[in-house]
């Protein structure tokens, strides 16, 4: 075995013949570079650092405001896009509730007019014993809710003679209270039937007939099923009081003495009783009935069919699609088309509401006369 020290020149040439290319690496130089590069890119990135913590806080201003506008941007159309489909809305609205057919609205009221005529108008003091011996009181109402089905036909004529304001005024209540939750019976019988009509795909002809009927009461045209829907309603009980109490001084007037007319409706035609006060040339009058029921009844017709009462209809049925109890003093607001002195008028009638505290009466029952008013309580 022979040793032989292998040179470095050796095997460069050997690597020469076989076509590699050798080349001497100068260290030296080679270490200088990568000193500068690595300076080179530590100097570009303390330089970028700088550069991110001085702009950073523009950027995230403008980013902020970008997005506060993004956002009213997007507020501002939302308002818009509201506010345009209220108004379809609105358009749609203006459109229900518009025409009235008066020919038929109170016809059922005129049937009063076949009844006797031989009505018996009891004394104050034997309507204040009925009361009591029926147990019927105010105060039992207002706590249990709870309202006698006493139905009579005529005020007392001493009502004027009864000194005692707050006795006559909780007689005056007594009276009508049973009359108007009657006739807001009525009503109510009709809506649970209207709605059951309309949630059928098919109609019985009897059916038909009925919302037929139904359309000439409430003076609907055209058979618009959601006119009828926003008239079809009651009446606040509350507020049907303070009216009457306003227009007859809790029972004491002529045209409620004479004529049973307890809210004060005019007519043009028809037998009627002249104001006293009224000019000559004059020719309205006010609505005299032959029963205390037939002016409740025509009451709440005129309300639920005169154009004067539209907002009154809107503001109702804005409260049952809200699905909220009838508010008295909010829907009064409404019926300043009701009397001459406009808004002064609204005032009174909510002056009466709270200081007789008749809002307590607004979700009493009449106990039932007959089965088919057994479910309203």
């Amino acid at each position: 075995m022979i040793n032989k020290k292998i040179k470095f020149s050796d095997i460069s040439k050997f690597l020469k013949k076989k076509g590699f290319v050798i080349k001497k690496i100068d260290y030296k130089k080679k270490f200088k570079l990568n000193n500068l590069n690595s300076i080179s890119k530590t100097i570009l990135s303390s330089l970028l650092v700088i550069f991110i913590f001085f702009t950073a806080p523009v950027l995230i201003k403008f980013i902020e405001e970008r997005s506060v506008y993004t956002k009213d941007y997007e507020n501002n159309s939302k308002k818009k896009l509201d506010k345009k489909i209220k108004n379809l809305d609105n358009q749609k609205l203006s459109k229900l509730d518009e025409a009235v057919s008066s020919k038929y609205v109170f016809e059922d009221v005129l049937q009063f007019e076949d009844l006797p005529s031989d009505v018996v108008r009891l004394s104050a003091s034997t309507i204040e014993q009925l009361f009591k011996e029926t147990n019927y009181s105010l105060n039992d109402v207002r706590e249990k809710k709870l309202v006698k089905p006493v139905s009579l036909s005529l005020l007392p004529q001493e009502m004027k003679m009864i000194e005692n304001t707050k006795k006559r005024k909780e007689l005056f209540i007594q009276i009508i209270l049973p009359l108007i939750i009657k006739e807001n019976n009525f009503i109510k019988l009709d809506r649970i039937k209207l709605f059951g009509v309309l949630n059928k795909n098919k109609n019985t002809t009897a059916e038909k007939n009925w919302l037929e009927k139904k359309f000439k009461q409430y003076g609907v045209v055209n058979k618009d099923l959601s006119t009828l829907k926003i008239r079809m309603d009651e009446i606040p009980v509350s507020m049907a009081i303070a009216q009457a109490a306003k227009e007859t001084g809790w029972g004491t007037s002529r045209f409620a003495q004479e004529g049973n007319a307890l809210f004060g409706q005019w007519t043009w035609s028809g037998d009627g009783i002249k104001p006293a006060g009224a000019e000559d040339d004059s020719t309205h009058k006010v609505m005299k009935f032959k029963v205390l029921q037939a002016s409740v009844k025509a009451y709440q017709r005129n309300l639920n069919t005169h154009s004067s009462y539209r907002q009154f209809r809107s503001a109702r049925a804005d409260f049952r699609d809200r699905k909220k109890p009838l508010d008295s003093i909010a829907l009064t607001e409404h019926l300043d088309k009701y009397a001459e002195t406009g808004k002064e008028y609204v005032r009174i009638l909510q002056q009466i509401i709270r200081q007789n505290e008749l809002a307590d009466f607004d979700d009493a029952k009449l106990l039932p006369s007959s089965i088919s008013l057994e479910s309203l309580i």
